[in-house]
């Protein structure tokens, strides 16, 4: 049975399709469950979330075993107008989001930097 996520209320910067597609570029193999746990999503939303950038284009999956391996197009052109029309691809987006794990470093008074 799928376990509810707290609910949040308010605005976002981030899609829950955004969200999605950057836990898969995070882990290529990664389970609905666990990319659901990390969006705070529900596992039939990330279902759906799935099937909508598979049928878009952005996202193809092949079966390996009993699980899935996700391949993202990274040159796909994202599909709101002000991004496409500046050409604005998957690869510009997750490259804000995705962070390799080994350089994330929790901030603090002394590190902060202001944006």
């Amino acid at each position: 049975m799928d376990e509810v996520p707290e609910p949040h209320n308010g605005w976002t910067f981030l899609t829950n399709h955004a969200r999605v597609l950057a836990a898969i570029a995070d882990n290529q193999s990664a389970r609905v469950r666990d990319i659901a746990a990390r969006c705070r999503l529900t596992e039939r939303a990330v279902q759906k979330i799935i099937a909508d950038l598979e049928q878009a284009g952005y996202l193809s999956h092949t079966r390996q075993g009993r699980g899935n391996s996700y391949r993202i197009d990274p040159a796909r052109i994202l599909r709101h107008p002000t991004e496409a029309g500046q050409g604005l691809t998957v690869a510009s987006l997750l490259a804000l989001l995705v962070q390799d794990e080994a350089h994330r470093v929790a901030p603090d008074a002394d590190t902060a930097r202001p944006l």
